[in-house]
């Protein structure tokens, strides 16, 4: 075989795998006119090559954003060195749709990209190369690992049932709040709460009657809370919420808001209507607690104190008399 004949082989091996490699392959002018376009951009974009030539890319692609492709490109043309785009910073230059099986649930297809500059025979750039990757199938499984983790790391903190956070969660959240209060010199204050005659509720109409009563009052609960506040379900039906940045006095004020919400609340349940009350102690943080459990008993004890004294009212830690 002639040389000639060679050099025309590998011509056209080239132009073949240029038309057919799985990857996105254009030639920009400097000015940003197509002057190439392979086959995987006329399969993704319903394009043919003689329907793009010498058009400007951004008339011809108004999705693009022409700033922040100009902010990549301009510098491959004056300093030579090549740019990358990754889909985690901007998920596609070409907004083609995605179409594979797999990643079904993706309706554009996710790129990188790679920017290179193309010179003449004196080495100026005259034009650029963008190389389109499609990234889809690791961006969906890493946007759907992160997800499932998210989920996970949200189901680790929450409370089934309620979706208050768990007592777990709720408890670091005290302990925290504990030690920040502790050098800052703020005023905080804890709430416990508890149904009364909840074993009543469960051996009348059963422990689904009493889950249904627990999610009404957990209701109550979050419709009162600022967003500063941190509530959990601290054990069966027993509430607890930490009032960051709150006196007793201020906490006395949120825990009758609560009290009466739950008193006028009926509880629908098999064609019946039930009706609960709760009792709440309250308990402000001061600096004879030597450690977070201090505050915790110091407010069970209190919550303890209204049962005692007839349920559905609220009693100070600091021995005042039950509301």
């Amino acid at each position: 075989m002639s040389q000639s004949n060679v050099e025309v082989s590998e011509i056209h091996w080239l132009m073949d795998m240029f038309q057919t490699v799985d990857v996105g392959l254009v030639v920009l002018s400097a000015d940003y006119r197509i002057q190439v376009w392979n086959g995987f951009m006329e399969n993704h974009s319903g394009l043919t090559p003689r329907q793009v030539r010498d058009r400007y890319l951004f008339d011809l692609f108004s999705e693009i954003d022409e700033d922040w492709l100009r902010r990549k490109c301009d510098p491959v043309i004056l300093l030579k060195n090549r740019a990358f785009t990754i889909w985690e910073q901007r998920p596609y230059i070409f907004k083609f749709r995605n179409y594979r099986p797999i990643t079904g649930s993706a309706e554009y297809m996710y790129q990188n990209s790679t920017i290179f500059p193309l010179t003449d025979t004196m080495g100026k750039v005259t034009h650029l190369c963008l190389i389109i990757y499609d990234v889809t199938d690791v961006a969906v499984s890493r946007i759907e690992l992160e997800s499932m983790n998210g989920q996970l790391r949200t189901l680790s903190k929450t409370d089934f049932l309620t979706s208050l956070n768990n007592r777990g969660f709720w408890e670091e959240a005290l302990i925290k709040e504990y030690k920040r209060i502790q050098r800052s010199g703020h005023h905080s204050t804890l709430l416990m709460c508890d149904i009364d005659h909840f074993k009543r509720v469960n051996d009348t109409y059963g422990h689904s009657a009493g889950d249904a009563v627990i999610q009404q009052v957990a209701a109550a609960v979050k419709k009162n809370l600022r967003s500063t506040d941190v509530a959990g379900r601290y054990g069966g039906e027993e509430f607890a919420v930490l009032l960051l940045d709150t006196t007793v006095d201020q906490a006395m004020f949120f825990a009758e808001r609560l009290r009466k919400n739950v008193e006028a609340m009926a509880v629908e349940y098999n064609q019946q209507v039930l009706r609960v009350t709760v009792s709440i102690g309250v308990a402000e943080y001061h600096e004879d607690m030597g450690e977070y459990r201090d505050w915790l008993e110091a407010a069970d004890k209190a919550l303890y104190q209204s049962k005692a004294a007839g349920r559905n009212r609220i009693t100070k830690a600091s021995g005042s008399e039950p509301l």
